[in-house]
């Protein structure tokens, strides 16, 4: 026959085994955006074989040298999730890498797998998962792909920012003529977005030889470039090749 005190000794050691279970298993986490990983920014579009295509950028903030970025999606409840490796962009000036994953798609929701160093970590948007009405998520300021636009005197420029202060500059440099010369146009505040973000937009002339643009936040005294990574954006932004 047991005894009280032999039966608390068996709970407690259950919950060590428990507990020992879970160390050693804690090696993946997942939920919002952490240090390590983060949905950079994001954006919808069309291919010109028809259909639609995401354009995910994901930030990761580590020194590993294995790295590698999943992103893991679906687009109908009915049906398995399914993987689309990033590849590696760029390394911005801080040191973090940004990678880049296409996902042809409709109604797509997804989340960020990052592996590392033995571990696994998960940006899910804290469970929320993400969508593509999450045009940025870490970064500063993201070009805003907006559709095909017949009128190239009044081509149309979308930015979203994070509202870092309210005071705030925010404006576009283009060009005709592949940069011989250029001009900046002021943006305009639009909208609020759900998740605090900003849109502010502008129209410029985008007759010439070479249309090319990028676009500039000035806040608190900082400069952030939204250049498609160096390579600027041109009238075919709208489009994924």
């Amino acid at each position: 026959m047991k005894t009280k005190t032999s039966r608390i000794t068996a709970i407690v050691l259950t919950l060590v085994m428990l507990l020992g279970t879970m160390s050693i298993a804690g090696t993946a986490t997942a939920g919002a955006a952490t240090d390590r990983v983060s949905l950079y920014s994001s954006s919808r579009t069309f291919s010109k074989y028809g259909g639609s295509t995401y354009e995910i950028y994901v930030k990761t903030n580590d020194n590993a040298n294995n790295q590698k970025v999943t992103i893991h999606y679906n687009y109908l409840d009915s049906m398995d999730w399914q993987d689309s490796n990033a590849v590696y962009v760029t390394t911005l000036s801080d040191g973090s890498k940004i990678w880049r994953s296409y996902i042809s798609s409709f109604n797509c929701k997804y989340a960020i797998k990052y592996e590392a160093d033995g571990q696994v970590i998960w940006d899910n948007n804290n469970g929320k998962d993400y969508t593509d009405a999450d045009v940025i998520g870490t970064a500063p300021v993201a070009a805003e792909r907006i559709g095909y636009q017949y009128d190239k005197a009044n081509f149309q420029i979308n930015a979203v920012l994070q509202n870092y202060a309210y005071h705030k500059n925010v404006f576009v440099r283009y060009t005709t003529d592949g940069w011989n010369s250029y001009q900046d146009k002021a943006l305009g505040y639009v909208q609020t977005n759900a998740n605090g973000t900003e849109t502010w937009s502008t129209k410029v002339n985008a007759n010439g030889s070479n249309f090319q643009y990028a676009i500039c936040y000035r806040v608190n005294g900082s400069e952030f470039w939204a250049n498609n990574f160096g390579a600027n954006y041109d009238e075919s932004f709208y489009i994924h090749h």
